[in-house]
């Protein structure tokens, strides 16, 4: 027998899922949309993956499995669906992937099915977070995803130090997915790491961040570029950074590719996150780069400057003045929606197009890394505006 309460408690979900979602008209910057409501919130995650339903067995109808967060979702367009593949964390820290789908990418977003499994091949896998998903010209839609364990050469009574490496899954319609080999490189922790869409000089090639330590970059850090012959044996050999880190920028202590770059016709654009170290702890952006057609690893453009960041209430959450993106999507009619997480705790969308983001990535001045010199590059700007302003306000003699 359902327990009566069930059905009060779907109702009030299923107005949430169905509430409309708008552009949030207090801010503005020509570059792209906020919207008024989180997509996907931990309040939309079915009743029925956290409560026993039956009236026996949960009396007092209490949550039996409880989730603390919905976050970082990997993000693909896919038969005319917004799909995400969430990261939902459980109350135990455990996370796991869940697909969430929407007719129009900005409210009605409702989890499907149930959380994805596949083949067991790491016994030594504890936790798995923020996928990154691919349609690769191969045919296969990929996902690389973080997977963590307790590090090994720690001493007995350290339980906190941890071994991040890069998972790799497939699948072709996102309900069967194929575990492979955890991606190998030459650096002993390995995060964000992303399939490039298309192949490089005849091989799969991926962007990487290497990194020392699990939380610190130590001598490594900065994007990284590299090629694998086989994505059944998936090897990287060399890694070459493109795009280090740099004092005093919003990239300082760390940064990482988001999601797969978008293809233009004047070149790849990147999101990446960017990490600074600050009195209440570190911040994540987002900043945008941009790399050559014929060479993914070649970088163009870089706007100064971060592109998205926490904004009022998205400041506040699990880990506080985080922004997280690693799922965007672009679909036929060159509408881009971006995924990001807030604080770690729920998930937005921003909207923009093709062409603003190009206009953005090419003509935003890039960062002058001082600040006089960005005091003059600002007060060029205000020069040139008041020339405007005073050929346009005074009368025609």
């Amino acid at each position: 027998m359902i327990h009566e309460q069930y059905a009060v408690y779907a109702a009030r979900q299923e107005e949430l899922i169905q509430r409309s979602n708008g552009v949030d008209s207090s801010f503005y910057n020509g570059v792209y949309e906020r919207y008024r409501y989180p997509v996907l919130t931990r309040h939309h995650v079915p009743l029925h993956w956290r409560f026993d339903l039956n009236k026996e067995t949960n009396p007092l109808f209490l949550e039996r499995l409880g989730v603390n967060a919905a976050l970082n979702p990997g993000a693909i367009y896919h038969e005319g669906k917004y799909i995400l593949v969430s990261r939902t964390e459980g109350l135990d820290r455990k996370s796991f992937f869940a697909l969430a789908e929407s007719d129009n990418g900005i409210d009605g977003f409702r989890f499907v099915g149930k959380p994805l499994v596949w083949d067991d091949i790491d016994p030594n896998e504890t936790n798995m977070y923020d996928m990154r998903l691919v349609k690769h010209e191969d045919g296969w839609i990929y996902g690389i995803y973080c997977s963590e364990q307790k590090d090994p050469a720690a001493p007995a009574h350290d339980t906190s130090s941890a071994v991040a490496q890069a998972g790799l899954v497939r699948t072709r319609d996102l309900k069967t997915w194929e575990r492979l080999p955890n991606i190998t490189t030459s650096s002993p922790q390995q995060r964000n790491v992303v399939l490039h869409p298309e192949f490089v000089n005849g091989k799969y090639a991926f962007y990487t961040r290497p990194q020392d330590g699990f939380i610190s970059t130590g001598s490594g850090g900065g994007i990284a570029f590299g090629y694998c012959d086989d994505i059944h044996h998936p090897v990287i050999d060399h890694e070459t950074v493109i795009d280090e880190r740099r004092y005093h920028t919003v990239y300082e202590t760390k940064n990482g590719q988001g999601p797969a770059p978008i293809k233009t016709d004047r070149g790849w654009i990147h999101i990446a996150h960017g990490v600074r170290n600050t009195a209440a702890g570190l911040r994540y952006v987002l900043y945008v780069f941009v790399t050559s057609l014929d060479n993914p690893a070649q970088m163009i453009a870089k706007p100064g400057g971060h592109f998205i960041a926490p904004y009022d209430a998205e400041r506040v959450g699990d880990v506080s003045n985080v922004i997280f993106c690693n799922g965007a999507v672009v679909n036929e009619h060159g509408q881009v929606f971006i995924y990001y997480a807030s604080s770690d705790t729920r998930i937005h969308v921003a909207t923009t197009t093709i062409e603003r983001l190009l206009d953005y990535a090419f003509n935003t001045p890039a960062d002058p890394l001082r600040s006089l010199d960005c005091a003059k590059q600002r007060g060029e700007l205000i020069e040139r505006n008041e020339q405007l302003l005073a050929s346009t306000l005074t009368p025609a003699e």
